[in-house]
């Protein structure tokens, strides 16, 4: 049989070698979160800059109205792109942090 302290030790190791798989993957996960965010900034001012420089150089308002017009098309689908994508980022995220502690859980709720 066997010891009550053996069994909590065990338990207890085990506890904390999950919360640091959990602790790794988090830190993973939000890095690559925030790379992704950086690089969408990134392209969101690129192209609002290069918008700018386009307006500047329109002869008429119906090619300004027009530029915008295209602009605000492409930013409006680059953001609802790059929601879905952080959406699945952090599934993803909370998927891999849960990871870790599958296999704890599943002893205490049998």
């Amino acid at each position: 049989m066997a010891n009550p302290f053996e069994t909590l030790s065990e338990s207890s190791k085990e506890f904390v070698n999950n919360s640091m798989k959990s602790v790794s993957a988090l830190s993973q996960g939000l890095q690559t979160i925030a790379n992704e965010a950086a690089e969408y900034s990134k392209k969101s001012f690129e192209d609002g800059t290069a918008l700018v420089e386009k307006l500047g150089t329109t002869k008429s308002v119906e090619q300004l109205y027009e530029a915008q017009t295209v602009f605000s098309k492409k930013a409006y689908e680059a953001f609802v792109a790059q929601a879905t994508k952080f959406g699945e980022l952090y599934a993803d995220l909370a998927k891999e942090a849960y990871k870790p502690y599958e296999a704890a859980v599943a002893k205490v709720t049998k």
